[in-house]
């Protein structure tokens, strides 16, 4: 066989092969997204979060999730988290605001990378490009749930596990959802209904929540602690209104919303800020 043919034969592999397996540069930010396809961490400059001492009405979660992530950060054991709820109640901002504080005490101790929903099944491939790596990194998914005939879920028991190689030791995942047992009630009632065996297929689907070490809920507020928080993101960004006012606003914009939360009175305080051309950039 001649050189030249070798050489075609050679070339041609070449085109055939995957390309190689850019490296994970953890130091470009303290924020990242996860790209499964084509396996990149896109950098995050400044990552939308709101201060951790104006998130109220939420102090025990508040805690147990910030000492969970300074064990993590300093390099001590921590368990992965589970932040379940109503919406609006603070889970995804605690998640950044206890970032955050790590970050503040131990500058560039902890990375957060956020992986969507959609992307959980490539979630092993992330952790394999983690492994190994000496940054600490917590992995966070917002909106966490699975539909009737889903079976991602299958995939993060997996990783929750840690299956034989075990989770990364500077790996933490934190998720958020609306649903307790991330599963909506029709499927695990389909699954009784069904399965041969009902008990068992229930239990698999319910006890993914089980995985993780933290399972910390959220509930709806009242109205003074939902006033409590309009007023320190009123006092935190200067706005010059009276408290007799700014309560009789707030609590007409709830009305419009039908609902109290603390993504409603960010919003209001959006609102007012603007009326009082004041900037809201948290």
């Amino acid at each position: 066989m001649d050189q030249a043919l070798l050489t075609r034969i050679a070339e041609a592999l070449e085109r055939l092969a995957p390309p190689p397996v850019a490296p994970i540069a953890l130091g470009a930010a303290d924020a990242f997204v996860w790209h499964p396809e084509p396996g990149v961490l896109q950098p995050v400059p400044v990552v939308s979060r709101v201060e951790i001492d104006l998130l109220l009405g939420i102090d025990r979660a508040k805690q147990l999730v910030l000492d969970n992530t300074l064990r993590f950060a300093q390099g001590l054991p921590a368990n992965n988290a589970m932040l379940w709820g109503a919406r609006g109640t603070g889970k995804s901002s605690l998640v950044k605001a206890a970032h955050a504080a790590a970050n503040a005490r131990w500058p560039g101790s902890l990375a957060l990378i956020e992986i969507h929903r959609e992307d959980i099944a490539g979630l092993t491939g992330l952790l394999a490009r983690l492994r190994g790596e000496t940054r600490r990194c917590l992995i966070f998914c917002d909106d966490l749930s699975f539909e009737r005939e889903d079976a991602d879920y299958k995939a993060l028991k997996s990783v929750l596990d840690g299956g034989i190689e075990g989770r990364p030791d500077n790996v933490l995942f934190y998720a958020t959802s609306n649903r307790r047992h991330l599963m909506p009630r029709d499927m695990i009632e389909n699954e009784r209904a069904t399965s041969i065996n009902p008990t068992e297929a229930t239990e698999e689907k319910v006890s993914l929540s089980d995985r993780f070490g933290l399972w910390i809920g959220f509930h709806n507020i009242d109205q003074d602690t939902y006033f409590a928080m309009v007023q320190a993101y009123a006092a935190d960004l200067g706005l010059r209104i009276s408290t007799e006012r700014l309560q009789a606003e707030a609590k007409e914009w709830t009305v419009t919303r039908g609902a109290r939360s603390g993504r409603v009175a960010w919003q209001f305080i959006q609102d007012l800020a603007g009326r009082l051309g004041t900037e809201t950039t948290p």
